[in-house]
């Protein structure tokens, strides 16, 4: 009776401990700093540039490529989102955090651990009171152990919370790798598109200085120029011949670029896109939203945040390491002569708490909680660094591209006058009333115009590339492919488990 009274308050003093532990958890509670740059009006508020006119406050589509309405453009997207090496990386990073927390969320269970060790041999007499020398025979050991660790202080709990904390980094990073894939593979269109465009006009003001060098010639042959005519006109068409090479490379890069981004070999770049000659560009109003929607969707905002919440946990953590750890543990075996096995006399069993606390050990747990709460302070600072630094990118772009839609509409209204002007001045030297100096200037005032227009264009596209990249939209509907990846990959894992010997 009195053995039972001490079992049953071994008992009761270990569920007591359970409960305590289910209650108690040390380090702070995770809540977004009142502090943070986030927190502030003016970060939450509506953008300086979006009341430019070619922007609007409507909500960013999940897959604003669309707004193109290029279908080719959408096809590249669709294969850089399954064949790109970026987002491979991405994906197995995010699979790796998963991993991690399921490592982590195991050690709030019970763990089981089997062990036997037959053996052949002989074992000292003494070592079991026995003065003669003992005969050679089969010896056998074996055991069963359950352990479960308490966590009276909530550091498995901290744990679990930091390391589901690093997984939705891992995601936020995933959905940034998303974004930036979308962006570069418009932009690499819209480069070698814009490239294919420059060369276009770059080859007309080619055919037309040849026929003006034909007319200068002409004129020269009739006498009515001289030799210094033809000179300065072959000039000029070299010139404009050197434009060319530049702007080849140029295409045959964003080609390159292209191909590597949908996941092919540089050399089997699209070959649709290496005829294109007309830049991509939204022509309506480009949807902005706000800067609370701005910094919402956001990746790397996401990702610094959860970071700071992971980071945060950790001082959970590294303060549990001031108090004891407890462990529950049971053990069942056997352990004897091979002839012996199974009798009463062999087997064993062990049932109890297991307390470590090193006092020493004090000294550098209180440096790793400050460790710990260095480790916050510098990713709140990163992510207001984030938030500030995705406001700013956003706000920039929206300038940029709003002055140069302004320059090339001056820069078009210009190439439009010095094309008539070029018009006017040829035909006056056609029929020998204006010099020739006259005719070369307004040919090559059309022609800078003409490359400069170009080159404005090309730049359109590229800034509304950058504009969509500063969203930070494109990785809305790629969630559900990540998931069916992580469940195969889990299913896999677990088949490996099943398979392992």
């Amino acid at each position: 009776m009195h053995r039972n009274r001490k079992l049953a308050g071994k008992a009761a003093s270990l569920c007591a401990l359970a409960v305590l532990g289910a209650c108690t958890t040390l380090g702070p509670d995770y809540q977004l700093p009142k502090e943070a740059v986030i927190q502030r009006d003016a970060a939450r508020g509506p953008l300086m540039g979006s009341s430019e006119t070619p922007f609007s406050a409507d909500p960013l589509p999940k897959d604003w490529w669309q707004l193109y309405q290029d279908p080719v453009l959408d096809k590249l997207i669709a294969k850089a989102f399954s064949a790109n090496a970026d987002l491979r990386v991405a994906a197995a990073n995010l699979a790796r955090a998963h991993a991690v927390l399921e490592e982590v969320e195991e050690k709030k269970r019970p763990e089981v651990e089997m062990g036997a060790a037959p053996l052949y041999g002989r074992i000292a007499g003494a070592s079991i009171g026995l003065p003669e020398q003992l005969p050679r025979t089969g010896i056998y050991e074996g055991d069963i152990k359950v352990a479960y660790q308490v966590d009276l202080w909530g550091r498995i709990r901290r744990a679990i919370e930091a390391a589901h904390a690093d997984q939705e980094a891992a995601q936020a990073a995933s959905d940034l790798a998303h974004v930036m894939v979308a962006a570069d593979t418009t932009r690499a269109y819209a480069q070698a598109c814009s490239a294919g465009y420059q060369l276009k006009v770059a080859q007309q003001s080619v055919a037309l200085q040849q026929q003006f060098v034909a007319l200068t010639a002409q004129r020269v042959r009739r006498g009515r120029g001289i030799a210094i005519d033809t000179s300065r006109a072959q000039a000029q068409l070299e010139l404009l011949r050197a434009n060319l090479p530049p702007l080849e490379a140029g295409r045959r890069t964003a080609l390159y670029r292209l191909a590597v981004l949908t996941g092919e070999a540089p050399s089997r770049f699209p070959a649709e896109v290496a005829q294109c000659a007309t830049p991509p560009r939204v022509a309506a109003t480009i949807p902005v939203g706000d800067g609370a929607a701005l910094l919402r969707r956001r990746p790397d905002v996401r990702q610094a945040e959860r970071l700071l919440a992971a980071s945060t946990a950790r001082i959970g953590v590294a303060t549990a390491e001031l108090y004891p750890n407890i462990t529950l543990g049971a053990s069942f075996g056997g352990v004897g002569f091979m002839d012996q096995f199974g009798d009463a006399s062999t087997w064993k069993f062990s049932l109890g708490p297991l307390i470590s606390w090193n006092l020493p050990a004090l000294s550098p747990a209180r440096v790793h909680i400050a460790q710990a709460n260095i480790a916050t302070q510098g990713a709140l600072a990163r992510f207001d660094s984030v938030v500030l630094n995705a406001l700013r990118e956003l706000e920039t772009a929206l300038t940029v591209y709003a002055r140069e839609l302004d320059r090339n509409a001056a820069l078009r209204a210009a190439r439009d006058q010095s094309a008539l002007a070029a018009k006017q001045t040829a035909r006056l030297y056609q029929f020998g009333r204006s010099d020739f100096l006259a005719a070369l200037d307004a040919d090559r005032t059309l022609a800078s115009v003409e490359s400069m227009l170009a080159a404005s264009s090309a730049k359109l596209a590229e800034d509304q590339a950058q504009l969509f990249l500063a969203l930070g939209g494109g990785w809305e509907n790629t969630r559900a492919a990540h998931a069916e990846q992580q469940q195969a990959a889990h299913a896999g894992a677990h088949d490996g488990k099943r398979a392992a010997p």
